[in-house]
């Protein structure tokens, strides 16, 4: 097992960052501010070739995660947790009861999550509406399930739906965010040059879209964990030669982030919210 800076398959995350939006201010939109992520959350089952992550959710979030990435079948009622076809020993409700509990222990963070059907062959159409109906039953009125980008404020001790659903408005439609996720990796150069171009756009862009960029990716001649000892250790190194700089870098997310790499990025928002232009590119 290996544990730096930028990469961590280890159990446990070698530090942990439970409050670091409590001192941003309220007026910030969450498209405003530089997010730590992880790609399929709960995948920590399933072999080299599945396996995306080594923490499990409570340790994702006490290290800083903000933005998690959740991938559900719809079987004899139940959301269960899968990533392709390997069920991942997990249910939507344990995710959401883990996600809650932690935003009841820290009230002044919240959490984005986006919610997909993973690989339906066809969609079910009852996928939507019996989400609708579990945040309703089960969200303790905690869940965001408007299409508008919220304020931090707005949403502090929340769950922010990110939706990516085929009939249904349940949270911020996915297809309105900027999303870079080239997921198929040929080469890890050419992987590298494509997040660094979506982290220059998320910067330069207007900060009233929400920017995600996908680190994570897998290929014939890699796979998560070996592209993710590359990728995130480039990340790291780019984003920490911008610390000190007032930027935007949205969500960043990753298989198996390190600490390090998790500290810079909430590090860069100290800069953000510090910025008089701030309020001007809500």
């Amino acid at each position: 097992m290996d544990q730096t800076d930028s990469f961590d398959n280890t159990p446990q995350p070698a530090a942990s960052l439970p409050d670091w939006m409590s001192d941003l201010p309220d007026h910030l939109s969450i498209s405003r501010i530089s997010i730590p992520g992880t790609h399929d959350t709960m995948s920590l089952y399933g072999g080299s070739k599945i396996r995306c992550q080594s923490w499990p959710l409570a340790a994702q979030l006490e290290a800083g995660v903000r933005f998690l990435d959740i991938r559900c079948k719809l079987e004899d009622g139940h959301f269960l947790i899968y990533h392709v076809n390997t069920y991942q020993e997990a249910d939507f409700s344990s995710v959401l009861k883990a996600t809650l509990s932690f935003l009841k222990q820290h009230p002044r963070e919240t959490v984005l999550m986006r919610v997909k059907e993973e690989l339906p062959i066809l969609p079910d159409a009852d996928f939507g509406p019996r989400l609708r109906r579990y945040l309703d039953e089960e969200g303790q009125g905690q869940v965001w399930v408007e299409e508008a980008i919220p304020s931090l404020g707005e949403v502090r001790g929340k769950i922010v739906i990110l939706e990516e659903l085929e009939n249904e408005v349940l949270g911020v439609p996915y297809e309105a965010l900027n999303v870079g996720d080239s997921w198929h990796v040929l080469s890890s150069e050419y992987k590298w040059d494509q997040v660094l171009e979506h982290l220059e756009t998320a910067d330069a862009a207007s900060h009233a879209t929400l920017h995600l960029t996908f680190c994570s990716g897998n290929g014939l001649f890699t796979n998560p964990e070996e592209l993710a000892k590359d990728i995130n250790q480039r990340c790291y190194e780019h984003l920490s030669a911008q610390a000190g700089k007032a930027g935007r870098w949205g969500v960043v997310i990753m298989d198996f982030p390190g600490a390090g790499i998790i500290r810079t990025i909430v590090e860069s928002n100290l800069e953000t919210g510090n910025d008089d232009t701030t309020a001007q590119n809500l």
